[in-house]
């Protein structure tokens, strides 16, 4: 089973239209998907036409013995979603010293999900539901947008990553892509460069275009498969997942070709 959180600090970067859109994309390939919505704002289930409050999901893993199975939903074939439940801002406020970081790992050693592929939505901040994250999973998935303020954000992230990686006495794999990008802007060409600098091994090939056609199939509660499957953002989020799928098998980078 592969894990990774999609995280960043800074929001509207599009981690939540990440996780839905790549969940999907991964299981169109086959592969058996599980996404947990790790922020108490719980964005993720509306936009899988969730729309009704579900008031006991990931909350009840953390703040008790529940696995992530007992609140897992079915919602397209191959793909299940954990909400994130009424209690999740709860966590925050747990006491219990450095254990409470390791909640979630603990839970997923208690009773793994039958799946290819776990995947946590994290809120944009760098409290005690990120650190569960970060503490239970493989990999850190990065969206950054094409702006200055992203790429300063990114800076302090891969360090509080760095440090997070030393405590969990285990490797933490890192891969940057950039979202809301917008191919023609000379701002967004100058953010890749510089990630390019600075971070050369960590950036993925693809990226995602800054497109309407997303906030619109969030908003209709559809994946981009679902709402505009010819659309250049499906053929991105395809391309997304292929890569994440071609380095988990193969261990090196893919020679992946953006989509115009």
């Amino acid at each position: 089973m592969k894990t990774m959180a999609v995280i960043n600090q800074k929001g509207g970067v599009g981690k939540t239209t990440t996780a839905v859109n790549l969940g999907h994309a991964l299981a169109r390939t086959g592969r058996r998907v599980m996404v947990v919505d790790l922020d108490p704002q719980g964005h993720l289930s509306p936009c899988l036409g969730l729309f009704r409050a579900l008031p006991q999901g990931v909350d009840r893993v953390l703040l008790g013995e529940d696995t992530l199975g007992e609140h897992a939903i079915s919602t397209r074939e191959l793909m299940e979603l954990v909400p994130a439940g009424n209690g999740l801002g709860e966590v925050e406020r747990l006491q219990g010293g450095t254990e409470r970081g390791r909640l979630l790992r603990q839970a997923i050693d208690r009773q793994p999900p039958d799946v290819d592929y776990l995947i946590f939505d994290c809120p944009p901040s760098a409290g005690l539901l990120v650190m569960n994250a970060l503490f239970a999973v493989d990999q850190a998935l990065i969206p950054v947008a094409g702006d200055f303020l992203s790429l300063t954000g990114l800076a302090r992230l891969m360090g509080t990553l760095g440090r997070v990686e030393a405590l969990r006495q285990r490797p933490l794999e890192r891969s940057i892509f950039l979202s809301r990008y917008v191919a023609r802007r000379r701002l967004s060409r100058e953010v890749r460069e510089k990630i390019l600098e600075h971070f050369p091994d960590h950036l993925m090939e693809t990226f995602i275009s800054e497109a309407a056609v997303l906030a619109e199939c969030a908003g209709a509660g559809r994946t981009i498969f679902e709402y505009r499957a010819r659309s250049r953002s499906a053929a991105e989020f395809e391309a997304l997942a292929g890569e994440l799928i071609f380095k988990g098998e193969h261990g090196y980078a893919q020679e992946a070709s953006h989509v115009a």
